[in-house]
């Protein structure tokens, strides 16, 4: 083996698991991001966490609402999910941008993100700095699945999707 650096070596982790996660701000305005740093944590009690950049306007504003729905993308979506990772929630609507339809949840007041395989509704209960990220631990407080059957949308690496 030959020794190389961290960002190199991270090249390699391909495919990753892409989500969306839903936020809103103080007047009840809804925010998408795209997401390749993601993971389970628990199944009693159901958790997720996701890690997201301190300059993103998402970070914002789940620190400031501690919820949001973390969302599994289907692999007609590649458009929706390179917009929003490429586009602010300050500068844009994404929603309206996208014709995606903000589904209102049960229990969090961030939106279900229609056409995703799986929307989980999170209320915040931990998280930690990681340097230029923070990890959102969010317990799943209600779920839900797609009728449609679809492929997960997954990153394949060098600006390639599909589904898995």
């Amino acid at each position: 083996m030959r020794e190389i650096s961290a960002i190199e070596a991270w090249k390699q982790k391909y495919p990753e698991s892409i989500v969306l996660a839903s936020s809103v701000d103080a007047a009840g305005l809804p925010n998408i991001i795209s997401l390749g740093w993601s993971m389970c944590t628990s199944f009693i009690p159901p958790m997720v966490a996701i890690s997201i950049g301190k300059t993103r306007y998402s970070h914002k504003l789940i620190s400031e609402g501690k919820e949001f729905v973390f969302a599994y993308p289907g692999e007609d979506m590649e458009k929706e999910v390179l917009y929003c990772g490429t586009h602010s929630g300050q500068d844009v609507n994404k929603f309206k941008e996208l014709g995606l339809i903000a589904i209102p949840a049960k229990r969090v007041r961030p939106p279900l993100i229609d056409r995703c395989i799986v929307n989980m509704e999170c209320k915040v209960v931990g998280q930690l700095d990681t340097g230029d990220h923070t990890i959102f631990v969010g317990e799943i407080v209600a779920s839900y699945i797609s009728d449609e059957k679809k492929r997960r949308l997954y990153n394949l690496g060098n600006e390639k999707f599909g589904g898995l």
